[in-house]
């Protein structure tokens, strides 16, 4: 009879700070896996602290207590299949990323991460001590090697494995969303298997923080890079993976596989799951947001409804002189189409209360954007006055198109604190909003059909603070602003770059200068969810005093 072992795999959604919730999670997995007859039972990098935690983890009594949650665990895991999790570990004066495998009420080994990532949201060059290249631990009579998430992107820390005897490969990862993400983990992986003939094991976390998403995805790769396993995107998963060792050495028999979305489900998905990881992580527990019958608020109003139920969403409509009968009736119609609540908020009294305050500091000048901005900020007034009356977090509604070129009004439509759509641009909206209308899955908390109703996609969009205000009036159309924007933020390309792409020298030079001079702006702004790899925050930092400027 052939040998076997099974692993159980935990992708879960821890929450970085909580030790003892991120602990009873384990635990939970761990009494599955012993429940399965489970000879180990693994968890993703950092669990026990939660990732990505940032300088959190440098604190020494935050990393004290997380290695004494390990180690806690540990003892509660004494009778049964090993423990694999990743958290902290100092020694010395040198903090790192770790990977501990407790059996028998203790820790037994500890895998340190070598290869430390130093690009678009991680910083852990600066918080870890890079480890030194390792060999595999044992579970039993089974020799298993873990290069830890980035570890397992270079091929010296698997071949040592594979050199020192691991029989198998298991990966502990915390790698967040962004679009064909999974693709390139997968080749990653496969190139891995190649190199050392051996099967790799990829398990990912599931869950929001801030602005990244967890996705899951974990999958198993069979030497020759055939796939055994695929685990699902987003979801919270234990599953029992058996493997085999004949005379080849160990292979993964056949287990669940789960096809996965395609993009546009999973950015819609990823953007539900940061609200409502991001509510239930800081404590809230209802939102707010301003209703204009423009599909940016709609769009949103759509993914909080999904996110927490529509019981916890308040959407307010807060008209002046020049909101449009049309966008009267289309926000009503959205928050009737989703069954949330619908507050209008008229803005007038309010608006004519200012101006007659400023009024004699303003004699002798001409209407501008300054009272175009008072509407604005007036509703942002009003929004939050409301949030800190009902303790409901206020959403902000700017897309990435908006976002990039400043088109949003500081301390006004731009004040909330957390943006769903700050990673989409414009077009994408449009594409995300019909399809919302065409689609429902289960992990949506609101109504299915069409909630965003086919007018409010296909009328021209306007910020509605002037008469007759279209947003082209400032700004390129936007198929030709995204397309501009795509090139010198996602690309970070030139202006020659945009010309060569078939773009007006004169829009790309416009859009440029937009981008450069509105970073005070997006320092100020809420976080949102990343969908890309070069969302605003911490994928992309530049300066807010910056006069250089492409002459191309």
């Amino acid at each position: 009879m052939a040998e076997q072992f099974r692993l159980t795999l935990a992708q879960l959604n821890p929450t970085v700070g909580d030790l003892a919730g991120n602990a009873a999670l384990a635990l939970d997995a761990w009494e599955q896996g012993r429940a399965a007859g489970a000879d180990m039972v693994a968890l993703p990098e950092m669990f026990i602290a939660g990732y990505n935690a940032q300088d959190l983890v440098m604190k020494p009594a935050f990393y004290t207590d997380a290695i004494r949650a390990v180690q806690a665990l540990a003892a509660d895991c004494a009778d049964g299949p090993a423990l694999a999790i990743g958290g902290p570990w100092i020694e010395g004066t040198q903090l790192f990323n770790a990977y501990f495998i407790c059996k028998g009420g203790k820790i037994t080994s500890t895998v340190l991460k070598h290869h430390l990532p130093n690009d678009t949201v991680f910083d852990e060059v600066r918080i870890f001590d890079s480890g030194p290249l390792g060999g595999p631990y044992s579970v039993g009579n089974t020799r298993i090697g873990s290069p830890i998430c980035e570890d397992a992107w270079y091929e010296d820390v698997a071949e040592t494995l594979a050199e020192t005897g691991a029989e198998f490969l298991l990966v502990p990862n915390g790698s967040p969303y962004h679009r064909h993400k999974y693709e390139v983990r997968l080749n990653q992986m496969v190139a891995r298997v190649v190199e050392t003939g051996l099967p790799l094991i990829y398990l990912n976390m599931v869950g929001g923080q801030d602005d990244q998403v967890f996705d899951g995805g974990s999958f198993v790769l069979n030497p020759g890079g055939a796939l055994a396993v695929q685990l699902p995107v987003f979801d919270e998963v234990i599953a029992h993976v058996d493997l085999e060792r004949g005379a080849e050495g160990w292979r993964c028999l056949p287990g669940p596989f789960t096809v996965h979305p395609d993009t546009m489900e999973q950015d819609y998905r990823v953007m539900v799951q940061a609200l409502r990881d991001y509510m239930r992580k800081t404590g809230f527990r209802k939102v707010l947001l301003g209703l204009s019958g423009g599909i940016d608020s709609a769009i949103v109003a759509a993914i909080a409804v999904d996110a927490i139920g529509a019981d916890n969403v308040r959407c307010v409509m807060l008209p002046s002189e020049y909101t449009s009968d049309a966008s009267l009736e289309d926000a009503k119609a959205v928050a009737e189409a989703l069954g949330c609540r619908y507050d209008f908020v008229p803005i007038d009294a309010g608006r004519d209360a200012i101006t007659q305050t400023l009024a004699p500091l303003f004699e002798g000048t001409k209407p501008d954007l300054t009272e175009e901005n008072i509407q604005s900020r007036l509703r942002g007034l009003l929004l939050m006055a409301l949030s800190n009356k009902f303790g409901e977090m206020l959403l902000t509604t700017g897309n990435k198109s908006e976002v990039s070129v400043g088109y949003a009004t500081i301390y006004g439509d731009m004040a909330g604190g957390y943006n769903p759509i700050k990673d989409m641009y414009k077009t994408r909206v449009f594409d995300a909003c019909r399809w919302r209308n065409a689609n429902h899955r289960h992990w949506m908390m609101g109504p299915s059909g069409e909630v965003i109703a086919e007018r409010i996609i296909d009328k021209p969009p306007s910020a509605e603070l002037r008469a007759d205000q279209k947003d082209s009036d400032s700004l390129p159309d936007y198929p030709v602003l995204d397309g501009i924007l795509q090139i010198l933020i996602d690309a970070d390309g030139s202006i020659e770059d945009c010309v060569a792409a078939g773009y007006d020298r004169a829009d790309a030079k416009q859009v440029e200068h937009l981008i450069y001079i509105s970073e005070y702006k997006r320092f100020q702004s809420a976080p949102g969810a990343r969908l890309s790899k070069r969302a605003f925050w911490l994928d992309r930092r530049y300066p807010i005093a910056n006069r250089w400027r492409d002459d191309g």
